[in-house]
């Protein structure tokens, strides 16, 4: 299954979420970094948030990144739903694997990147660890401000509490993407 940012999903979690902790719209864009506008277009299906956009409020909101594109609380791989790919327009496509467990701390996504793409992505929140598996490459990862040559079925494992990013060759590359979350008291789940 492969579709677009589904705003209506993005919508209805961000709602949620910010109603678990009772914010205001000004005191979440404060919180996120994103405009008062802008979540205010999400939470009403008026736009579809790019992947830095929802980056930012996972990150204001201390939530894994699948919290917001996915059903988290489906565990069963007959529902679609779980398995679907998400593709931001412009950018990386991204497809649940396992959505954020949190007696693991983890999530775990297959990203597929074009011919020639390149994605940067700002510092995830403090200790966040990202592995990165090889299905198809060759691929790069930008880790400490240098890029690291990868090839099928090599592995990297870096900070990404810091800026970091993934950059493809002619042929498109295809990766296991798993995102670590230190393990925090009053964290949501």
């Amino acid at each position: 299954m492969e579709s677009a940012v589904e705003s209506g999903e993005v919508t209805l979690k961000l709602r949620e979420v910010r109603a678990a902790t009772g914010l205001s719209l000004s005191k979440a864009a404060e919180l996120t970094g994103v405009s008062k506008a802008m979540l205010g277009q999400i939470e009403r299906g008026e736009s579809s948030p790019t992947i830095a956009t929802l980056w930012k409020i996972a990150k204001g909101f201390q939530l894994p990144l699948s919290a917001l594109i996915g059903p988290a609380s489906l565990r069963d791989p007959s529902d679609d739903r779980v398995f679907r790919t998400v593709t931001f327009p412009g950018s990386i496509k991204v497809k649940i694997v396992f959505p954020f467990d949190p007696v693991l701390g983890a999530e775990t996504f297959h990203v597929t990147l074009a011919p020639g793409q390149s994605y940067e992505s700002a510092a995830h929140a403090s200790g966040v660890t990202e592995d990165v598996f090889v299905l198809q490459g060759p691929l790069e990862i930008l880790r400490d401000g240098d890029w690291v040559k990868l090839r099928t079925g090599q592995g990297l494992r870096f900070a990404a509490d810091l800026p970091h990013g993934y950059r493809s060759g002619p042929e498109g590359a295809a990766f296991l993407n798993m995102h670590h979350y230190p393990q925090r008291a009053g964290v949501p789940a």
